[in-house]
């Protein structure tokens, strides 16, 4: 009898996504039996949920293939593989594997989502502390050599304490949890919206609404946060209408893709002092183009799509995912992390 087949694709062209050979060793050690290991070593694409072109070598490897492990799979992948039955991807977005072929195909797909959310809640408490703390107005100060208390003490000052601030977060998957988890640790009420809120509210969160509460609940927040996946449903989710909800003053963070965003009605409001700020690492066009006055918006700090970014968790959250799920497929168990094709994550 052939051996089943695992074909990894993760030497990614930036370092920080790219499988060590020490990764490697594991996967080879994780091997069930009946099953053999085949790691493309050409360079791949981390970027663009499997959107971007394969390798010819990723090409060749997955022809006879049952499982694929890699940054999402490209339409040429799929119309490649002739035995492929389940994808895992080493990113949590999902939106460029969802081309008709795929829909249509019985191929399960896994994502890692929740793998990414210890870096990204950082960097989302890192961000808010940033604005809420006025460290932009002290650099702004420290770039002119100037000492000036007033902007901190005065009448305009901004600065506060997360104690005091109403967030919201919009999307209550792993990611979500894990920033609700670490503002409320620091004494802030976490409201969160999610698409089936029967199932009530996770750790974190003080209450839970549906899609259909977001005006309601968002109105007279200070902090309102993204982190729901990119679909349809979710496409300019946030409007103006629902920026001007917000209490003066407030907070837009933005971890999940830009196009969840109206960012001229949040260029707007920024401009005209009636939000704080926004902290943004995606956006609609990436990369953001330079005519984009995000860019130079007092209060905007723009990072490139590098939230989940990290040194050494990245991979340990990422191996223990898949061999998990792994062990499970191959002894025909449920999987975690199914994506809905349907719903889109």
């Amino acid at each position: 009898m052939s051996s089943r087949r695992l074909v990894v694709d993760l030497y990614a062209s930036a370092k920080q996504w790219s499988l060590t050979e020490l990764g490697a060793d594991e996967i080879r050690r994780e091997t069930p039996a009946g099953w053999t290991v085949d790691i493309v070593s050409a360079p791949t694409f981390a970027d663009g949920d499997g959107g971007l072109p394969p390798s010819e070598a990723a090409l060749s490897a997955i022809r006879d293939a049952e499982v694929y492990f890699g940054y999402g799979v490209s339409r040429p992948l799929l119309l490649a593989a002739g035995q492929l039955r389940w994808i895992h991807s080493a990113a949590a977005g999902v939106g460029s594997l969802l081309f008709e072929e795929m829909l249509r195909s019985e191929v399960v797909i896994t994502n890692s989502a929740g793998v990414h959310a210890v870096p990204i809640a950082e960097y989302v408490l890192g961000g808010i502390l940033y604005l809420l703390r006025s460290f932009d107005i002290a650099l702004e100060q420290q770039r002119k050599r100037v000492w000036d208390k007033s902007p901190f003490v005065g009448a305009s000052s901004s600065m506060r304490e997360i104690a005091d601030c109403r967030a919201v977060i919009i999307g209550t998957g792993g990611l979500g949890r894990a920033i609700a988890e670490r503002l409320a640790a620091l004494g802030a009420s976490c409201g969160g919206i999610r698409r089936h809120p029967e199932k009530g509210a996770p750790p974190g969160f003080e209450r839970i609404g549906g899609p259909e509460e977001l005006t309601g609940m968002v109105t007279g927040c200070d902090l309102l946060i993204i982190t729901a996946p990119a679909t349809n449903e979710t496409r300019q989710l946030v409007t103006a209408d629902i920026l001007d909800r917000l209490s003066p003053g407030a907070i837009v963070v933005n971890v999940s893709r830009g196009s969840l965003m109206h960012e001229e009605a949040l260029a707007a409001r920024i401009a005209s002092g009636r939000l704080r700020g926004a902290v943004l690492d995606v956006f609609r066009e990436e990369p953001l183009p330079t005519e984009s006055p995000l860019w130079t918006l007092p209060g905007v700090l723009v990072t490139p799509h590098v939230s989940g970014v990290t040194q050494r968790g990245f991979w340990r959250r990422e191996l223990a995912l898949f061999f998990d799920n792994w062990h499970r497929y191959a002894s025909g168990r449920p999987l975690r992390n199914v994506v809905d094709k349907t719903a889109g994550y």
